[in-house]
Order: C-alpha cells, then structure tokens, then sequence
C-alpha cells in the first residue's frame, strides 16, 4: 500500500505508521533508535542510494515513479507466507494471494545457489505494485524497473546478471534499458539506483519524513510533510552522506541533527558526534526549516 497523502493547507502530508522502519528497528542490545543514513552518487549515467531506514511499502510512491512502466519483482523472502512446514510459499502463490494481476517468469537452473533471486521473477504494471505489497511485509525485496515489458529472454538476461554480478559495484549501468534497481533488508537498509537525480533527492526528503514521524507516532498514525525540494538540495549541495539523528520532540516541533560524514555509514561504526545542519518541523505549521549548525550541548533537552 502507498503512503498516504492527505491534504492539509494545500500541503501534502504522508502517513507515517507506528510499525515504520525507523520505529521496530533498533541499535545494539539497548535498542538505540536507528539513525537515519543516505549517501548518494553518481555512477555511469545512473544515481546510487544506499540509506536507512525504510520499507519497500514506505518507499512505494517512490519506485512506483521511478519504475515508468514495469515493475520486475526478481527476490521476496518473508515470514507471511509460508506453508504448515514454514517453508515460503513460491512468488507465484503470494501473487495468486495478492490477487496482483501479473505475469510469473521462472528462472530454472539460473537461480540455483544465486543469492538475490528467487526461482521466479513476477513482471507487473507499477500501478499493480502498491497491492502486491498491500497486508503483509518482505524482509528481503529486490525488483527492476523497466520503460517496457521485458521478453522472458530479456528476464534471463537479468537473472544471469543478478547473479555473476559484485556486490561492490553499481547493477544498473550493467541491465541496459533498466532505469530503476531496489534492493531493501531487513526491513530497513535500502539500496536504490535510478536514472533520475530527483528519485535519489526525493529518497532523503522522504527519510527525514519517516524519521519525524516516528518521533511523533509512538501510538497511532501520524502525518507529516515532506520537506521541500530546496531543502534537500541545499543538504545535497553540502555534501553526499548523510547520518541524522532525533534529538529534541516536542508538541510544537521536531529537531533532527545531522551529520555530514566522509562516506556510507555502516552498522559497526559510531554515529558522529559533531552537528553539522540542524533540520526543524514544526508540528502545528506541518513545514520543514534547516537551523544553522549547533553543538549537540546547546539544543538537547530543550525545544527549538
């Protein structure tokens, strides 16, 4: 299911569930609250995001846009489906499940021993997408997105693709004619490449989103606004890594401290210490501003 918009003053707000990704996924034994992450870069004609935290499900909008016409669900792996033997269900039984109108494509011998790729690939229209994912989560998803629908030799070009491909290095430029690659696990940790700058942008605007309100949705639904475009370029512009953490919630507004750090940040490494930006969402005005940079010392505990 998309996130929904709901209007508000002539904005646009997204719904952000108690049950989000940055509220169910934790730091350490203590269970921290995870930090927000985003580094971005550009890499032979395509735009690759690495990021925390968001599900395929808050991110569908998204892909769904970012996807022009199909979407290729190429690796599911969930606890919702699975038979008396908690063995999971093949893709094609969850999409009889769904009731998501598709195509189902299998891989054969391609996908033995390959991690990433399920024994069958489901090609569906973006607007199918949304109700695939509707009532249950992957803990592991991985899809293309194509400006067409691809032939069944096309899907095993792919597949081969996926399968030799280095883990170190960006896919797309590799699947000609592709112009969206997402990878999500955990639940949490997302890997994007696009052909469009503006998806990989939009990717941290929603993340700040997702983060405020989670601040604010310890029970409940609640709904924020993205921040505006200028805002995240104005970040973008300081630099490609980002680390951000909650630090102040209050009734009137949400403060986020952010840190611009020297590449991807990564689960065995400590949060920064040092705030570089300072983002504001005030709750009641339901708009987003960037604060000149503070010590940690001078804003906790106390509302902006």
């Amino acid at each position: 299911m998309l996130p929904m918009l709901v209007a508000h003053g002539g904005l646009v707000l997204i719904e952000v569930r108690s049950d989000g990704a940055f509220s169910v996924n934790g730091l350490g034994l203590h269970g921290a609250p995870f930090p927000l992450t985003f580094s971005v870069r550009g890499v032979a004609g395509c735009w690759t995001v690495r990021a925390t935290a968001a599900t395929a499900t808050e991110l569908a909008d998204l892909l769904v846009h970012a996807a022009k016409n199909t979407i290729a669900v190429v690796d599911v792996a969930t606890n919702d489906f699975v038979d008396e033997e908690y063995v999971q269900w093949k893709p094609s039984r969850m999409v009889a499940q769904q009731a998501t109108r598709c195509t189902v494509h299998d891989f054969g011998g391609l996908a033995d021993g390959v991690v990433g790729l399920s024994v069958e690939a489901l090609v569906m229209s973006r607007e199918e997408f949304p109700g695939f994912l509707e009532g249950w989560y992957p803990y592991e998803l991985t899809l293309v997105g194509l400006p067409e629908v691809p032939t069944a030799e096309r899907l095993d070009e792919i597949g081969l693709e996926i399968g030799t491909a280095r883990h170190d290095r960006p896919i797309l430029p590799n699947l000609p004619g592709c112009c969206l690659w997402y990878s999500g696990h955990d639940d949490c940790y997302v890997w994007v490449e696009t052909t469009e700058r503006q998806v990989a942008a939009a990717i941290l605007g929603r993340l700040l989103a997702l983060l405020v309100g989670s601040a604010l949705a310890d029970t409940g639904v609640t709904a924020v606004t993205e921040p505006a475009d200028s805002l995240v370029e104005d970040l973008l512009q300081q630099g490609s890594d980002w680390a951000g953490t909650v630090e102040v919630v209050s009734v009137q507004a949400v403060t986020v401290s952010l840190a611009a750090t020297s590449g991807p940040w990564r689960l065995d490494q400590p949060l920064p210490e040092e705030i570089d930006r300072v983002a504001v969402y005030d709750v009641e005005e339901a708009r987003w501003r960037l604060a000149a940079r503070q010590d940690r010392s001078d804003h906790r505990g106390s509302a902006p």
